[in-house]
């Protein structure tokens, strides 16, 4: 699958366009090549960047005011129809103020309501806790029916809007608000939701990860290896629903050691998803969680916050150097557990 572009940009720009810009004008190409697209917003089609797709259509574009309950719903409706609906709003607002629509009129129906999530994590961390969103994955991955994708950058959020308006039911893509850096170099890689991505190889640790996580996992893996002399395996869990529990099995019997980054609560999250897969298959590793423990953010700019929380290079560093001191049975042959 590679990157829509259109007549004046394309995603290589993600160096200088948020990852919601790309976003809006990713759709705004679908829906040139689909009519069944229509767009949702709730008094934010700026701020999430969906204007893109309402400047191209607006006969297929729908802004309700500020009233995200009734956006969905009416989601649901046009699904019905058989149109593809894309609703664009905070994640805040989506998962929470909207968790009883999303999950009755949407999920229960499996309609092909595709919510896309702006603003996710503490992304917005000056805006305050209200506008901070730790908590949705835990929500949405527990809907039935719903699939739950957070890309790295922006080439890869191109990747997962063209993949999930061909996905059947409902698919929440959570994505951040600033100038978050581009992980990949170029769109020469196949996405595929439910496929998680091997950033980098190694053998003695593994940092399973999404979103902003990734590239600060990947510039951490690279000063482990000149620092430490410690092989670090990188995986991009983009979809952390449905996961994918072959890249988790082989990552615990090749490397022995998981540890997983989130710009969410870690309870509930990622890395409850990743302790699930590894807990059901008896097999055993030292594991250790790592985002925000149990509590809600304090207000400041997303970079400080990163790194007050450990979530940028050196907090990782300092997580897989404490891992690295951790013991694990020593028999890889599990035939007897």
């Amino acid at each position: 699958m590679s990157v829509i572009t259109g007549t004046n940009w394309n995603a290589y720009d993600a160096a200088t366009m948020t990852a919601r810009e790309i976003y809006g004008r990713t759709l705004a190409e679908l829906g040139r090549q689909n009519s069944k697209i229509v767009g949702l917003t709730a008094d934010l089609e700026k701020t999430t960047a969906i204007v893109h797709f309402g400047e191209a259509f607006p006969e297929r574009f729908f802004n309700v005011g500020i009233a995200e309950q009734n956006m969905f719903g009416i989601a649901a409706g046009l699904a019905k129809a058989g149109l593809i609906p894309f609703a664009s709003t905070m994640a805040v607002f989506a998962c929470m103020r909207a968790g009883e629509q999303i999950r009755t009129d949407i999920a229960y129906q499996n309609l092909p309501v595709k919510i896309i999530a702006t603003h996710a994590g503490i992304s917005f961390g000056h805006a305050g806790t209200t506008h901070h969103c730790t908590e949705d994955f835990a929500i949405m991955r527990a809907i039935a029916n719903m699939t739950v994708i957070c890309p790295a950058d922006g080439i890869e959020t191109s990747k997962a809007v063209q993949a999930c308006a061909d996905t059947p039911g409902p698919v929440y893509i959570r994505i951040g608000r600033g100038f978050e850096p581009p992980c990949y170099e170029n769109d020469d890689y196949t996405f595929e939701i439910g496929k998680a991505i091997t950033m980098r190889d190694g053998a003695d640790l593994t940092i399973i990860c999404c979103g902003v996580a990734v590239l600060q996992a990947i510039n951490a893996a690279k000063t482990l290896a000149d620092s430490d002399g410690v092989s670090v395996r990188v995986i991009n869990m983009h979809t952390i629903k449905p996961i994918d529990r072959e890249a988790i099995l082989k990552a615990v019997t090749d490397t022995r050691r998981i540890l997983t980054i989130e710009e969410h609560n870690v309870e509930g999250g990622l890395g409850d998803a990743v302790a699930s897969v590894i807990a059901e298959s008896g097999k055993g590793c030292a594991f250790l969680k790592h985002g925000l423990y149990d509590t809600f953010a304090t207000i400041g700019y997303a970079e400080d916050l990163y790194s007050h929380y450990g979530l940028d290079a050196n907090g990782i560093v300092d997580k897989v150097r404490e891992m690295m001191g951790t013991e694990f049975e020593a028999d890889e042959n599990w035939d007897d557990e």
